[in-house]
């Protein structure tokens, strides 16, 4: 997780926020052809919720590069507090969308999920190694 290639200068977490941040308008303007506007917002809402969860990992994970004197048992609680602080502000965002600006459940989460593809291409898409 906090590990990059620092000859490139871009870790994959970073690569899955730019992903991520590229797909929100694709999401908005799909959302909006099939559904109209209300699911358009919904969309964007899900893909920008899935972009500020990485924002937090993406964050850590600079903190980590930037303190090489920190240990492993400094990296692992950084590694759990991440996790904790990802948890809360995913569920936070959640409630605020569905609860506080009733967007549509469904279109929502669609575009949570989509953006979460995200590291499934930043998966497969690694180094290679010669």
């Amino acid at each position: 997780m906090f590990t990059g290639d620092r000859r490139i200068g871009i870790s994959g977490t970073q690569r899955v926020a730019l992903a991520q941040a590229g797909l929100a308008p694709i999401a908005a303007l799909i959302g909006w052809a099939f559904a109209g506007t209300g699911a358009a917002v919904a969309v964007l809402y899900g893909v920008l919720v899935a972009l500020a969860v990485s924002a937090v990992l993406v964050w850590r994970e600079r903190q980590s590069i930037r303190h090489p004197e920190w240990d492993q048992h400094r990296l692992f609680k950084q590694f759990i507090r991440a996790g904790i602080e990802r948890l809360v502000l995913l569920v936070s965002l959640l409630v605020t969308g569905l609860g506080v600006l009733n967007l549509a459940p469904l279109p929502l989460l669609l575009g949570l999920v989509l953006a979460q593809l995200a590291w499934l291409a930043a998966a497969t898409t690694g180094r290679h190694t010669k």
